[in-house]
């Protein structure tokens, strides 16, 4: 089994990688309120990862990321991991994206589903 520090990606080693998914995980109360989130990225529902976690293909690395990087993306990361997928989750969350100067998407732009 996989341990949290196994599955970290730090921000900029992330926004370097093509082809991965990139998943907002952030609880629904939080990305409603929020204005904007990483380019690429899709929402889902963190409370529902074991729901959706079929629609993701095992073959495509994938990158979860929450607000700060703590419990709501990593034990979506480890979820998805239990499940055969090759996920990591951004270590500082959205908040170290942004620190990092990396782009960032109006909210309303991005796919949410």
């Amino acid at each position: 089994m996989k341990q949290i520090s196994d599955v970290a990606v730090p921000a900029r080693e992330a926004a370097g990688e093509s082809g991965s998914v990139i998943l907002d995980v952030r609880r629904r109360p939080v990305f409603e309120a929020a204005t904007d989130q990483i380019p690429g990225s899709k929402w889902r529902d963190p409370a529902e990862a074991s729901q959706w976690l079929h629609e993701l293909d095992p073959s495509i690395p994938t990158i979860v990321y929450c607000v700060h990087g703590h419990e709501v993306s990593q034990n979506v990361a480890l979820t998805l991991n239990e499940a055969g997928i090759s996920a990591r989750y951004i270590q500082g969350g959205i908040e170290a994206w942004r620190e990092a100067g990396l782009p960032l998407v109006n909210k309303t732009e991005g796919a949410v589903e």
